[in-house]
């Protein structure tokens, strides 16, 4: 990428400026802090709660009280530390005082700025179990905290300290921008290569290894696509939230936005993850099923046949991938939002129990669909029959088949309804022909004339590669009302058996025509083609 050195620059620039001497003399660059979830107090018999009081979005000093007052607590400490510092920021010469006075079994801490002075808080038992020391020692720890967290404040809002600032975000957002820029160009191209990739996978000329590979380029692709958008946007808010950062009048924005997107945040790395993981496991399948694929030496009806068992594989396998992986990330979502999935795992087990009384035609659906696919009883795009439906086979998994017959209809049949399949294309087909005769017809010289027209469409150049085998005359079938029947065999490729007959058909009655053999009224009304 051409825009990585200086990158490599700018982040040098930063570095050697942080540790620059001005840059020292400073305090350092304040630290993130997430509104503190409340935590339970140990060894506190009321059951009390720890908050942090917060300013300018940093965390001061702890508080302890029970769960319903520790809120307004907070509020009110941070509502008068505010209105107190405020006056202490816009002045310049009169100084701060902090001290502390005894109030009962409280210590009451004080803050001053000139001759005005406010009572802060008072320092409760419940805070000093916060540290395990005395009320007394409590108060002097948050006395101290107070001072330096609002010495601090001061000096962030200085010109010198806030162009110091502006400089360094400044540095950042350039970085930053050079950095999406890159991410965006890498995106660009290799969404170029994902489609180039996704062209020559979808090319059904090409062998099943080599659509399988390319598959799992895509997957591959796809993964360090969608880590390219995650750096793209990570970076633009991971930036944004560096500046705001940066500056104590918009640090506070930062502690919201990562308080509100805690939880959102958690279940989208799940999600994200889970969607990783889903698309590494298809790039794993695909390696393996492109391990098994058949091997250029493998005769073309075996390698066909192969090849469909493959497909099938390759979707059935992906399913059961996905499912097994979205319900892995609903749990780990679960867990990552704080929830106990203890009793959910417990009642599914009974849910699951009860259900599967209740479902034992899905689960037979799965069984059966399972042996369908280790048998290779029939495979997508395969042509099946069963019962009275029959056609292309588009879709099978563990509960059901999908058939498209000859009107376009899309049939689906439970795997468990399926007790006797015929299969049209398993390996080869035949091409049945039932050729009629008239009865006043040499039968010897109509034989071999069928014979000669299939043996020379056997040897043509377009159908050689369709038929597999020479044709083969059985003689005359049957004695049927409209004439003799002569029966022929012809071993095709699968699938390709239709094509063949029609293409037969055509060259027969061409060559009866031209040999003025007559043919019976009703001609062609029983021809079958079979598997």
């Amino acid at each position: 990428m051409r825009f990585f050195p200086w990158i490599v620059v700018g982040i040098a620039t930063l570095l050697i400026g942080a540790g620059s001497p001005t840059f020292a003399q400073s305090t350092s660059l304040p630290t993130w802090n997430l509104p503190a979830t409340p935590n339970l107090l140990q060894n506190s018999e009321e059951g009390a709660i720890s908050g942090c009081v917060r300013l300018d979005g940093r965390c001061l000093f702890h508080i302890a009280d029970l769960p319903g007052d520790l809120a307004v607590r907070t509020a009110g400490i941070e509502k008068r530390l505010n209105e107190t510092g405020r006056a202490y920021f816009d002045s310049d010469a009169e100084a701060l005082t902090i001290r502390t006075q005894q109030s009962e079994n409280l210590q009451d801490i004080y803050l001053a700025v000139g001759e005005k002075e406010v009572r802060l808080m008072s320092v409760t038992s419940l805070d000093a179990q916060l540290q395990g020391v005395d009320i007394q020692t409590r108060a002097d720890q948050i006395g101290e905290k107070l001072e330096f967290g609002l010495e601090r404040a001061k000096h962030e809002r200085t010109v010198a300290y806030l162009t110091r600032q502006g400089a360094i975000s400044v540095g950042i957002g350039a970085i930053a921008f050079a950095v999406i820029v890159a991410l965006i160009r890498a995106s660009r191209r290799l969404r170029r290569q994902r489609s180039q990739r996704k062209s020559s996978a979808q090319n059904p000329a090409q062998p099943l290894s080599t659509q399988l590979s390319q598959r799992r380029k895509n997957n591959l692709d796809e993964v360090r696509y969608r880590l390219l958008q995650l750096g793209q946007a990570g970076t633009a808010i991971g930036a944004t939230l560096l500046i705001l950062n940066l500056f104590p009048y918009t640090r506070i924005a930062v502690v919201w936005s990562l308080f509100l997107l805690y939880i959102p945040v958690r279940i989208g790395i799940v999600a994200w993850g889970t969607y990783v993981l889903i698309r590494l496991s298809y790039a794993a399948i695909n390696w393996l099923v492109a391990l098994l694929a058949p091997l250029p030496s493998v005769a073309p009806d075996v390698s066909f046949r192969l090849q469909q068992r493959m497909t099938t594989i390759l979707g059935v396998a992906k399913s059961v991938v996905t499912i097994a992986l979205i319900g892995s990330g609903a749990l780990v979502a679960l867990l990552a939002v704080g929830i106990n999935i203890t009793p959910i795992l417990a009642g599914a087990g009974i849910i699951g129990l009860a259900v599967s009384f209740a479902s034992q035609s899905i689960i037979k659906d799965a069984l059966n669909g399972f042996l369908i696919v280790v048998e290779d009883q029939y495979a997508v795009g395969d042509v099946i029959t069963v019962g009275d439906h029959g056609g292309l086979v588009e879709n099978l998994n563990l509960r059901l088949t999908q058939l498209r017959d000859a009107e376009g209809r899309l049939i689906s049949i439970p795997n468990s309804e399926i007790k006797i399949v015929a299969n049209h294309s398993s390996n080869w087909s035949r091409a049945d022909l039932l050729i009629p005769v008239a009865y006043n017809t040499d039968v010897e010289v109509a034989l071999e004339l069928v014979e000669r027209v299939a043996l020379s469409m056997s040897e043509d150049e377009a159908w050689r590669n369709l038929i597999l085998e020479p044709p083969l005359v059985l003689g005359v079938d049957d004695f049927a009302d409209r004439g003799m029947m002569i029966r022929l065999w012809l071993k095709t490729q699968p699938l390709k058996q239709w094509d063949v007959s029609r293409e037969l058909r055509r060259r027969v009655k061409k060559a009866f025509d031209a040999a003025e053999i007559a043919l019976p009224a009703l001609t062609f009304v029983s021809m079958r083609d079979r598997a």
